[in-house]
């Protein structure tokens, strides 16, 4: 059935988007999308406009019309919010809550003190957005901390989940298998190709939950078969001296998320009951030299284009803060597939994790294709360096 013919209540016509928003700039790009910073001339609020071609969508209508109308209906205070959504005759436009915080490592590294329970704090929020969604049968499927963004530049600021590209209505009971994610961050029973389930975002929050007490990846080669392989073998190490000052609570806590076998692994709510989350054993000592160290040295910023720019957004807000306008009515380019009409994102990067998204001049900057895009959109590349 084409979009559009069912009556969805939950979506607005328009024969131009642009008589309900101002575009701003582009925000980034993904392999076949582009996210735009819009005003609503309305509220003069200012949101992030996706615009997906119908085209881009012919024979998976009902699941995209399916997927868009339950993440229409998420609410939760730390999950980015689909606010609206209009539809063209070519064209569905998804308009997101905008979050203005930047991103979890701009952040980390950006602060001066920074202990083992801010770390809690933030695995605590979202490990709350996380089972929100899992009791709503939607299992996100690419958690890494590059989808993780702060809600504004306010120091006390929540985190905030983003990035529903690939994320997967679960049915009562069902199992999914298809090999989609960010290498580093995927459950081994995902590289397997085995079925998989909403054990797969608890292995990837341990993995976040690692990478912030000691600031590199539990996994990394230079090889992409050597590195899956210490995935299927949940071969990990808490390296001296890294982790000598982080508690055995917190090491407990990330061993139960980060077990080999899904069920086994800890679910969201027993995560939440653990005692690094819910007590009082993570420490107060500042861990920040070491771990901001390590996240610069390890984690380098992408020169590829990006699905989702937040550092753009951010130096729009101080833009704003600071009095000053964006130079002319407009950022966007004649040559920016914006000026005529949004090319937005694929709704699911399913790409087999064949091509490690790892240290973007290994492999030159020309290779690859639409499948090695949708890996990099991320802004952050793990860059498996010596610690030493």
């Amino acid at each position: 059935m084409p979009l559009g013919e069912d009556g969805n209540g939950w979506k607005k016509k328009t024969t131009d988007i642009k008589e309900h928003y101002d575009f701003k700039e582009v925000l980034g790009t993904g392999a076949f999308s582009e996210v735009v910073l819009a005003e609503e001339k309305r509220t003069q609020r200012l949101v992030a406009i996706k615009c997906i071609p119908k085209k881009a969508l012919e024979g998976k209508e009902n699941n995209i019309e399916n997927e868009i109308a339950v993440l229409h209906r998420i609410k939760h205070a730390n999950i980015v919010t689909l606010e609206d959504i209009f539809e063209s005759t070519s064209h569905l436009y998804l308009v997101m809550q905008l979050v203005s915080g930047g991103e979890l490592f701009d952040r980390i590294v950006e602060k001066g003190f920074y202990t083992e329970r801010d770390a809690s704090q933030l695995i605590h929020q979202i490990l709350d957005a996380v089972k929100y969604l899992h009791d709503m049968g939607i299992v996100h499927r690419d958690l890494k901390p590059e989808n993780l963004l702060y809600y504004s530049m306010d120091e006390e600021s929540k985190i905030m989940i983003s990035d529903f590209g690939l994320s997967k209505i679960e049915g009562s009971g069902s199992v999914m298998s298809t090999a989609c994610g960010t290498p580093g961050y995927v459950a081994p029973e995902v590289l397997a190709q085995k079925p998989y389930s909403k054990a797969v975002d608890c292995w990837s929050i341990g993995v976040i939950s690692y990478i912030l007490l000691c600031g590199y990846p539990p996994f990394y080669d230079e090889n992409d078969s050597k590195l899956f392989e210490q995935i299927l073998k949940a071969e990990y190490e808490f390296d001296s001296p890294y982790w000598d000052d982080i508690s055995d609570s917190a090491k407990d806590f990330i061993c139960h998320l980060m077990e080999k076998e899904p069920l086994k692994r800890y679910t969201c709510e027993q995560a939440l009951q653990h005692p690094w989350i819910c007590g009082d054993t993570a420490l107060d000592k500042n861990i920040h030299e070491s771990v901001s160290a390590q996240i610069k040295k390890n984690f380098a910023k992408s020169k590829w284009k990006q699905a989702f720019n937040a550092t753009a957004v951010v130096r729009h807000m101080r833009k704003l803060q600071l009095g000053t306008s964006l130079e002319g009515p407009s950022q966007i380019t004649p040559t920016s597939p914006c000026h005529g009409h949004l090319l937005i994102p694929e709704s699911c990067h399913s790409v087999p994790l064949k091509v490690s998204h790892y240290e973007e001049g290994r492999r030159g900057s020309n290779e690859g294709s639409a499948d090695r895009d949708s890996l990099r959109s991320c802004t952050y590349c793990c860059r498996p360096a010596s610690r030493v």
